[in-house]
């Protein structure tokens, strides 16, 4: 079993399972990312988990072709999970940062606001930020280069 899937099973965040195993939190991120892990650092985790040393092993590595689809989908799932909350994170951060900018605008220069070009410039971002999270698979997705490739070979879609 992966150490990351374990540590989310336990509900335990990188930071608390270096802690409770001695480890540093880079080690416990390169064994999630499936860089090779020491022996030593291996029985840390099993021992922590309280599974046998030979049941656990890091997370595997997305170019393996050894993946089954199964492993290449949690992967996946997990990364646009990850992204999702980057997003979500960045959304509030904006709203946050704009409200005080709006009331910091009004407090102290009302006849001048120039607190919407900070949030115009910065919408622009997060918008890109959005497009990149949730981009439609229609745009620019697996479905377009296949269209593409089959109008380029001259064969009918």
């Amino acid at each position: 079993m992966s150490v990351q899937k374990l540590r989310l099973k336990h509900g335990w965040s990188q930071q608390q399972l270096a802690d409770a195993s001695g480890l540093s939190v880079r080690t416990v991120q390169r064994i999630e990312a499936g860089e090779p892990a020491s022996t030593e650092s291996l029985k840390s985790l099993a021992a922590v988990f309280e599974v046998d040393f030979s049941t656990l092993n890091p997370e595997p590595n997305m170019n393996n072709p050894a993946l089954t689809i199964t492993e290449q989908q949690e992967k996946a799932a997990f990364d646009q999970v990850r992204k999702l909350r980057g997003f979500y994170l960045h959304l509030m951060k904006y709203v946050v940062v704009n409200l005080g900018l709006l009331a910091i605008n009004l407090i102290f220069s009302p006849h001048t606001l120039w607190f919407y070009w900070v949030m115009l410039g910065w919408g622009l971002a997060l918008l890109s930020h959005a497009f990149r999270v949730f981009r439609p698979a229609w745009v620019l997705g697996p479905d377009w280069e296949k269209r593409e490739v089959e109008k380029r070979l001259g064969r009918p879609l």
